[in-house]
């Protein structure tokens, strides 16, 4: 059954007469006459009783009177999910972040980005691992990844979107907490580290490694965490210092005294896939905001 001769059907029943819905429809009275006949044909049954004052339904017309407009109500709504979903207005989008994105400026972008896309499901995804989120993303699972460290995989495209400051987070009391300008990179040779174990997170792993090269000091693992908020507990308890984020230090650890370290900077990215021509993706970049500057403890 087409949709018109559902509208045809509504309009009838709403003006009671089939000149006054004929006009409604800018259709002739005879045409619009015999396609109620089809319409009844089609149904088995009279839809209208015709009567001095016009049409009235019958028990069959009020039934699929009331159907139809739920018909109608729904195609008009999928409709308008597809005018929105082709405009990046509407649909589901998943962005998968770590932590040191939500402690920093990724929160209040994601509040913004609900604000100005109120249609868009959005879904969050923590994750403690750089190459999990990327693969989430290369698999399709995720539509975006805000990370540090993406993989190195021409099927990403990538767009820096914020730099911070490296610190050292260092146990409350140790000498390091004492000074008062960025603790020079030689400092990671004067406390054991506590760092992601290399299987969690190799490119992590070896940008620590790196900066320890960099410095002239053979690194020393006072222990491992795989997650920031073990390697703060595992820094307060006296493990040794760990090199995270700048951005960790709103998580305000007791007994954890964060020191930035000179001449170093983490950059987050937006990471999705190159092939993703998607409108939605297009607007939650945009409401993201353009790539920002480096940042100043």
């Amino acid at each position: 059954m087409e949709l018109r001769l559902l509208t045809y059907v509504v309009t009838i029943e709403e003006e009671g007469s089939l000149s006054a819905a004929s006009r409604r429809l800018h259709l002739t009275q005879p045409t619009l006459s015999r396609q109620l006949r089809e319409l009844e044909r089609q149904v088995g049954v009279a839809l209208f009783e015709r009567g001095g004052r016009g049409l009235t339904p019958t028990a069959a017309g009020q039934a699929l009177v009331r159907r139809a407009r739920t018909v109608l109500a729904e195609a008009e709504a999928a409709i308008d999910d597809a005018r929105l979903a082709g405009q990046g207005l509407s649909g589901q989008f998943t962005v998968t972040f770590a932590g040191s994105g939500i402690n920093g400026p990724l929160g209040a972008a994601l509040g913004r980005l609900r604000r100005e896309l109120p249609r868009v499901d959005l879904r969050l995804q923590e994750s403690f691992s750089d190459a999990e989120m990327s693969d989430a993303v290369l698999s399709g699972r995720c539509d975006l990844a805000v990370q540090r460290l993406p993989a190195r995989d021409p099927r990403l495209a990538t767009q820096i979107w914020w730099r911070e400051p490296l610190t050292l987070f260092l146990p409350a009391g140790h000498p390091l907490t004492y000074g008062a300008e960025p603790a020079p990179l030689s400092a990671l040779g004067q406390i054991p580290l506590v760092i992601w174990p290399r299987d969690v997170s190799t490119r992590s792993y070896d940008e620590i490694i790196a900066l320890c090269h960099q410095a002239g000091v053979v690194p020393r693992i006072g222990a491992y965490g795989r997650s920031s908020q073990t390697m703060l507990a595992l820094v307060a308890a006296g493990f040794g210092a760990a090199v995270l984020a700048d951005s960790h230090r709103v998580l305000r650890r007791i007994g954890v005294t964060p020191r930035p370290l000179a001449g170093t900077t983490t950059t987050l990215y937006l990471v999705w896939r190159d092939d993703d021509t998607s409108p939605l993706l297009r607007r939650v970049r945009d409401a993201l905001g353009e790539p920002a500057q480096s940042t100043t403890s």
